[in-house]
């Protein structure tokens, strides 16, 4: 049934969603990849869509930024409408000159100093998981369509902006592991975990912390679609 943030029915939804941050990535997805693509939600403007991808029934949906908002969207897909598996498309800025511009990127694990999993479930590390089996799904599909992707941990951050040394990413880097930074994978495979659903997070570096060169919003929207095509691939798979 509809909740306030998606007004979806009943069965409008697939089992599988993918998840990008921006809604307007979603619709870029649903207009060039999904055949007979259906709006499902446009509340506050989080466009969602459902329709087939090769013969596969597959939806789409955009999470918003940081970890309250993906955590609310995921967290009534898996519990309001049956959806099992969630895989995040994201943009990542790189910690290291190992990840460069455009290059794909898949989380192995994740660091965050965020109280966001203790305070939802009671989980008190600062590393979570994502599904194995997802994982692994990805990096098949990933080498069948002949896309490099870089697998690794990935810090995630509640905060972009962030005031006092600039390099304090090297410590993340070099103390953590971390390959790169975004805003919401902690939140998505912390509430994947304590409801027994399945999640991973598929990322595109769009800039970095150790090379000038940047993406424009609209190669974000449009550009990464490498990282699209993997991300439907094991989608149809599942």
């Amino acid at each position: 049934m509809p909740t306030p943030h998606n007004e979806a029915r009943e069965g409008q939804i697939a089992k599988t969603v993918l998840m990008p941050g921006d809604p307007l990535r979603a619709k870029f997805i649903a207009e060039n990849f999904f055949q007979d693509a259906q709006e499902f939600n446009h509340v506050r403007n989080m466009l969602g869509y459902t329709g087939t991808y090769d013969g596969k029934r597959l939806s789409v949906m955009g999470s918003g930024m940081g970890m309250p908002s993906i955590g609310i969207y995921s967290y009534e897909l898996y519990t309001q409408y049956g959806v099992e598996n969630i895989i995040r498309i994201g943009s990542a800025g790189s910690y290291s000159k190992q990840a460069q511009i455009f290059d794909v990127i898949l989380a192995q694990e994740v660091y965050s100093e965020s109280t966001f999993a203790k305070t939802m479930s009671g989980y008190e590390k600062d590393r979570v998981y994502p599904s194995q089996q997802l994982n692994e799904l990805i990096i098949q599909c990933a080498q069948k369509l002949q896309i490099p992707v870089q697998t690794g941990c990935i810090h995630s951050s509640d905060v972009f902006y962030r005031m006092g040394d600039g390099r304090y990413f090297e410590k993340l880097r070099d103390e953590q592991g971390c390959l790169a930074v975004e805003m919401e994978s902690f939140a998505l495979l912390a509430t994947a975990e304590a409801l027994g659903k399945k999640a991973s997070c598929l990322l595109t570096i769009s800039d970095s912390f150790v090379d000038s060169r940047e993406t424009t919003a609209k190669e974000r929207e449009e550009n990464f679609t490498e990282m699209m095509k993997i991300a439907l691939e094991a989608a149809k798979n599942l």
